[in-house]
């Protein structure tokens, strides 16, 4: 009897072992990586995860999963990454000031995190070593976004159609108190000051990255504002492809009626109005280089290796940052 019961024990003891190890590869022994997007259906998100996935193939084995918009449910997918036994998780935060969280939870299971496009506090990635962040700078894009209005001006001075040597501008925000949304405002309007163009801001809103939200935001501003607005400057593509929808429903884009529009992301749909000459300018945010950097950290995570050897220049031990580049008519197609 008593042999039974300790043939038994060793079974219930390996078979916990077996179990342990099964959370953190698959059954070919590939890195389990669990990946975690603030919301599926944003557009520029929709290539970072694809570029993940794209790079992870034959690799590591990639859990990917929507949190909604929502950072309850984002919690409880950390968890259940961290009750798997995921060898690293990823994180797109649905609320960058609930990173302290998520990086606790994580070291209290050893599990190195790697946030990418959405910045955690700088106080927050100083919790813990194994804490990796990457993105790019979105006051680069900022500037990048005045820098294409300024060129616009220069070149074209009717563009102030009320001739009073001011631009008269709208400006639409991703969301309150989001990095790249705060920055992206700030940087744009100070490169075009820095240039010594005057501005006015006619009104200032948050669309939430969201394109059926601009397009009901424009509506209410122009019939505010109508013809005093001579820009519109916006945190991402979708909400300037919101834009262009409602002045497209106001008689614009067609004949001279013209209002250049500028985002950011040079998604394909934003490529496409840049053809079509419906949108200004866009900048660059590196989906596919987003995408693989990301994946290249958490696989040298995962299998081991230092980071700094992935390929990556790695700054201040825990930031790769991947540059913008302006996109206008006069190079869109490089970047199709």
């Amino acid at each position: 009897m008593k042999k039974s019961f300790a043939i038994l024990a060793t079974l219930v003891v390996v078979g916990a072992l077996l179990a342990s190890c099964g959370g953190s590869a698959d059954a070919g022994g590939t890195p389990k990586i669990g990946v975690a997007i603030y919301k599926f259906d944003d557009t520029f998100m929709s290539y970072v995860r694809n570029a993940i996935e794209a790079n992870a193939t034959g690799k590591a084995t990639i859990e990917m999963v929507d949190s909604q918009n929502a950072q309850p449910t984002q919690n409880d997918q950390v968890d259940a990454f961290l009750s798997k036994k995921a060898k690293v998780i990823a994180i797109n935060p649905v609320d960058r000031t609930a990173a302290a969280a998520i990086i606790d939870k994580a070291k209290g299971r050893s599990t190195p995190v790697v946030f990418f496009n959405r910045e955690p506090l700088p106080e927050d990635m100083k919790k813990w070593d194994k804490v990796y962040y990457v993105g790019a700078k979105a006051e680069q894009s900022g500037s990048m976004q005045g820098e294409i209005v300024v060129d616009y001006f220069k070149a074209n001075p009717k563009a102030d159609k009320n001739g009073d040597g001011v631009i008269q501008y709208i400006m639409l925000k991703g969301e309150p108190g989001h990095q790249d949304a705060e920055l992206r405002t700030e940087f744009s309007i100070k490169a075009v000051t820095a240039a010594g163009l005057k501005v006015e801001k006619l009104a200032e809103d948050t669309a939430y990255w969201d394109r059926p939200k601009a397009v009901e935001k424009m509506k209410a501003f122009y019939a505010k504002f109508g013809d005093r607005i001579e820009v519109v400057l916006c945190n991402n593509d979708d909400m300037a492809l919101g834009v262009i929808e409602a002045l497209r429903q106001e008689g614009f884009f067609s004949g001279d009626k013209y209002l250049p529009v500028v985002g950011v992301d040079a998604t394909a749909p934003a490529l496409q109005a840049l053809e079509q000459g419906t949108l200004l300018g866009t900048v660059l945010n590196d989906a596919k280089n987003q995408g693989k950097a990301t994946f290249d950290i958490a696989y040298a995570l995962a299998t081991g290796k230092d980071p700094a050897q992935a390929g990556w220049t790695i700054s201040d031990g825990k930031y790769v940052w991947v540059p913008y580049q302006k996109v206008t008519k006069d190079n869109y197609t490089q970047f199709k």
